[in-house]
């Protein structure tokens, strides 16, 4: 097979597999968004919530926009309705007046939980068709393609 030959094949080969992830990754969204219509948020509301608990101190509101990749203005239109429905609390920064920390309240922390629970459930259901080898195998092999690409999503060198 000649190196030309062999190019065209991993470029196809990568081309299925990013259309692959994609649509599961669709797919995924799509149930999970689902699986919060009762719960009253948006599966982007649900990563707030989940981005909130998880943080090891109240984050602001730009520390938010960061780890959610949104532009900082976009995390007021998250924000605001889960204040409103008394599942977030802004309480001002001690060490800077300027700034905004995000703290869940009680309701927050139960709707977390639930929401915890439901991504789980989804999660196991949808790869259940794979055996712990297999889930092993494509951790390790989505790890290795998500550790190749750059910030700017251009990608690593290809191999030779």
């Amino acid at each position: 097979m000649s190196v030309s030959s062999r190019t065209e094949q991993v470029d196809s080969d990568a081309v299925e597999l990013a259309e692959l992830l994609r649509s599961l990754q669709w797919r995924l969204r799509r149930r999970a968004g689902a699986d919060l219509g009762d719960l009253g948020i948006t599966p982007a509301q649900g990563r707030v919530l989940r981005v909130v608990a998880h943080s090891d101190e109240p984050p602001r509101m730009g520390q938010l926009a960061e780890h959610l990749h949104i532009a900082p203005r976009s995390v007021t239109d998250l924000v605001d309705p889960l204040e409103e429905a008394g599942l977030l609390r802004r309480e001002q920064d001690p060490g800077n007046r300027r700034s905004w920390r995000l703290l869940l309240t009680e309701a927050g922390q139960q709707v977390h939980a639930e929401l915890r629970r439901r991504s789980r459930a989804s999660a196991a259901a949808a790869f259940a068709v794979l055996d712990a080898d297999e889930r092993a195998a494509l951790r390790t092999l989505l790890q290795r393609v998500d550790a190749g690409l750059d910030d700017d999503g251009a990608g690593a060198p290809a191999r030779p």
